[in-house]
C-alpha cells in the first residue's frame, strides 16, 4: 500500500531508485576503571587511535577530486583540525590519568562536555557543528573498539567502499562528510537521513553536490526495507513508498521538467536581473568558506553580499591572527575578479568556548546574550586583527565591512571609532587600504529595524537578516521543533519592519539588501520587490530561480498590492492578497 514519510527537503530535485539502508549504530561504550599499572598503556592506546583516525581522514581527503566543491574539502579539513586540537588530544588523556577511566569512557566524558557547549549556542549554524564532534568521536570509538588492534579502517567505510551504490538511495541515521564523499563517488541518486536540519553537513554538501536530499525523516529506517523502490522529493521533503505506475509516471515527468527547467535557468547566467517595468535588481551571493566563491562566479552573481567569517574561529584553541584573516579574504577577492565583497565581522554565539576556548560562564539565554558585535566589542583582542585584515584587503579589491546584530546606535559609534583607530595604525605601519571602505550594519533585531533611520544616518549601507529578525520579532526559536511551525516570514509585523528598513535606507540615500533565507526563496521574491527591495543576497544555488522571478515581475503593480496587503486586518483577505502577489 502506498504511503509517504516526511522530513525536511534540503536539496531540490527528484530521485527514483532503490534504497540502501546504511546500518551504523552508535558504538556501545563500556565504562570501567583500570589498574594504576596500565594507565600509561591506556593513554598510548588512545593516542594510537587518534593517529589511525588522522590517517583514515587523510586517505579520504586524497580521494576528493580537484573539481569537488569547497565545502567537501573544508569539512574533512575541519575534522583533521579537531584531531589536532587539545580538546581531543589532551583532555581525554588527563581524564584517563586523573580518574583511571578507560579511553572510551574518557572520550565520552569529553564528548558530552563539548556537545553541551554547542547546544548552548544561539547561532543555528554553529549549533549544528556539534555534529563535527560526534562524527570525530564515533570514528575514534570504532578504532578503539576494533577487535584487531592493527585494523586501520572504519567498518562503515569499508562497507561503503565494497558496496556498489550506483543508482541507489542511501537511508541512514546520519551521514558524516566523509560518508557523503565516498557515497557520492559511487553515483548515489539521493540521501535520506533520520537526523539533521537545513544547516547540517548532509544538507550543505547535498546542495553543493546537487544531490536531492531529505533530512530529519525520523525513524525512516524502521519503515523502509533494504532494496525497496522509493521516490525522494527533495523539494517537498517527502519520501514516497509503495509505488504504482501512476506515481512513477508523474515523477518521471517531474524529472524531465526539472532538467528542462535547469537548462532554461542556465541561459539566465550573465543576463541582468531586470523587472518587466525595467527596474534593475542587484543579485549577490552568501558564502561560508573562501572556496564557495567559485560557485558565486559560476552563476555570475553581482558579488558577495554576505561573507560569513566564523569558520576562521572554529575547531581551534586560539584566535585567528591578522594574516589568517587576510589570506582568506584575498582568496575570495582573487576569485571574484573585481566584483564587490561584503565581509561580515565575526558573528559568534554566546558561549565563550567559541572564542579561542577561553572558557567562562554559559549564558542562560544565548539568543539574548553575548554574541556577534557585543562579543567583538567586549574582546578587542579578537576583533582588532579582523578589522586590520578587512581594511588591508580593501587595498586589493572592492570590499565592504558589515557589522552583525546591531542593537544600539552607540555600538555603531564604537565600531566607527575602532575603524578610525585601525586606519591610523595601518598608516603608521605603511600598509595600504581603502580610506573610503564602506561600513554597514545588519538589521536583525526589531529595535534596530524600528530605529533604522538612525543607523542609516551613520552607516554606508544596511542589510536585513531575516532569519534572526523573524525569530526575534515573533519570539520563536526557528530550530526548536516544538515551536518552529510558528516561524512565519509573512507575518505582518515582519513585513512592516522590512519595509520600514528599506524606506529608511532610501531616505538616507544608502543601499539596503536582504540576506536571510527569504532572499533565496522565489516564493517571496515578488513580495520583497513590492516592499521596495532592490538588492538580494542568497545561496548561489538559488540565484537563477530568483532572477527568473524578478524578470517576470512588475514592481509598479506589486507596490500597489503591498499597500493593500499591509492595510488589511482581515486574515482571509490577507491570504487572498498574498496569492495575488504570486501571480503578478
Amino acid at each position: 500500500m502506498p504511503f509517504s514519510l516526511h522530513g525536511i527537503g534540503v536539496s531540490r530535485g527528484y530521485a527514483i531508485g532503490r534504497t540502501y539502508l546504511l546500518e551504523r549504530n552508535q558504538p556501545e561504550i563500556t565504562e570501567y576503571t583500570i589498574p594504576d599499572a596500565i594507565v600509561e598503556d591506556e593513554v598510548q592506546r588512545f593516542l594510537n587511535s587518534l593517529a589511525v583516525a588522522r590517517q583514515q581522514l587523510q586517505d579520504i581527503r586524497l580521494r576528493i577530486p580537484a573539481t569537488a566543491p569547497g565545502d567537501v574539502t573544508a569539512f574533512i579539513d575541519a575534522h583533521l583540525l579537531m584531531l589536532e586540537d587539545v580538546t581531543f588530544t589532551e583532555a581525554p588523556v588527563r581524564l584517563i590519568r586523573a580518574h583511571r577511566c578507560n579511553a572510551e569512557w574518557a572520550l565520552k566524558i569529553q564528548r558530552d562536555s563539548l556537545v553541551q557547549v554547542f547546544d548552548d549556542m544561539d547561532d543555528p549554524y554553529l549549533r549544528t557543528r556539534k555534529e563535527d564532534v560526534d562524527h570525530v568521536v564515533r570514528r575514534i570509538w570504532r578504532i578503539l573498539l576494533a577487535e584487531d588492534p592493527a585494523y586501520l579502517s572504519d567498518p562503515a567505510y569499508a562497507e561503503l567502499m565494497a558496496t556498489r551504490l550506483e543508482g541507489r538511495i542511501v537511508v541512514a541515521d546520519d551521514l558524516t562528510p566523509a560518508d557523503t564523499i565516498l557515497i557520492q563517488h559511487q553515483g548515489v541518486l539521493a540521501f535520506v537521513t533520520e537526523y539533521g536540519g537545513p544547516l547540517s553537513h548532509t544538507a550543505i554538501l547535498a546542495r553543493s553536490l546537487g544531490i536531492p536530499a531529505v533530512v530529519g525523516a525520523r525513524n525512516a529506517r524502521a519503515y523502509l526495507g533494504n532494496d525497496e523502490p522509493v521516490i525522494v522529493d527533495g523539494r517537498q521533503g517527502v519520501i514516497l513508498v509503495g509505488l504504482d505506475e501512476r506515481i512513477l509516471r508523474y515523477y518521471r515527468h517531474k524529472q524531465q521538467e526539472e532538467r528542462r527547467e535547469q537548462r532554461e535557468l542556465n541561459k539566465l547566467k550573465g543576463q541582468p536581473a531586470v523587472t518587466r517595468d525595467e527596474v534593475l535588481i542587484g543579485l549577490h551571493a552568501n558564502i561560508e568558506l573562501p572556496e564557495d566563491a567559485i560557485a558565486v562566479r559560476d552563476v555570475a552573481a553581482d558579488g558577495i553580499g554576505l561573507y560569513r567569517t566564523e569558520f576562521l574561529f572554529m575547531n581551534r584553541s586560539d584566535f585567528p591572527d591578522e594574516e589568517e584573516h587576510l589570506a582568506s579574504y584575498l582568496h575570495v577577492i582573487k576569485t571574484l575578479e573585481g566584483k564587490p565583497i561584503t565581509i561580515r565581522t565575526s558573528d559568534l554565539g554566546a558561549d565563550k568556548q567559541v572564542d579561542g576556548g577561553r572558557g567562562g560562564p554559559v549564558c542562560t539565554n544565548p539568543a539574548l546574550g553575548l554574541r556577534a558585535i557585543r562579543m567583538c566589542l567586549k574582546d578587542l583582542a579578537m576583533f582588532r586583527p579582523q578589522l586590520r585584515a578587512i581594511l588591508r584587503a580593501s587595498a586589493y579589491g572592492p570590499v565592504r565591512m558589515m557589522i552583525p546584530m546591531l542593537c544600539s546606535i552607540h555600538e555603531v559609534f564604537q565600531v566607527l571609532r575602532l575603524v578610525a583607530e585601525t586606519k591610523q595604525e595601518l598608516c603608521d605601519r605603511g600598509l595600504p587600504f581603502d580610506e573610503n571602505l564602506p561600513v554597514g550594519g545588519m538589521i536583525e533585531i526589531p529595535a534596530a529595524a524600528v530605529c533604522a533611520d538612525q543607523f542609516a544616518r551613520y552607516l554606508d549601507f544596511l542589510s536585513i537578516g531575516t532569519n534572526d529578525l523573524i525569530q526575534y520579532t515573533l519570539a520563536i526559536d526557528r530550530v526548536d521543533d516544538e515551536v518552529n511551525y510558528l516561524f512565519d516570514p509573512l507575518n505582518p509585523a515582519v513585513l512592516t519592519l522590512i519595509r520600514h528598513t528599506i524606506r529608511a535606507g532610501r531616505r538616507a540615500g544608502i543601499p539596503v539588501s536582504l540576506c536571510g533565507e527569504m532572499a533565496g526563496d522565489p516564493r517571496y521574491t515578488r513580495l520583497l520587490l513590492g516592499l521596495g527591495l532592490t538588492e538580494f543576497s542568497m545561496h548561489p544555488n538559488n540565484l537563477l530561480e530568483v532572477k527568473r522571478a524578478i524578470q517576470d515581475s512588475d514592481v509598479g503593480v506589486l507596490n500597489g498590492i503591498i499597500q493593500r496587503l499591509l492595510r488589511t486586518t482581515d486574515a482571509n483577505q490577507y491570504a487572498e492578497i498574498l496569492k495575488g502577489i504570486a501571480q503578478n
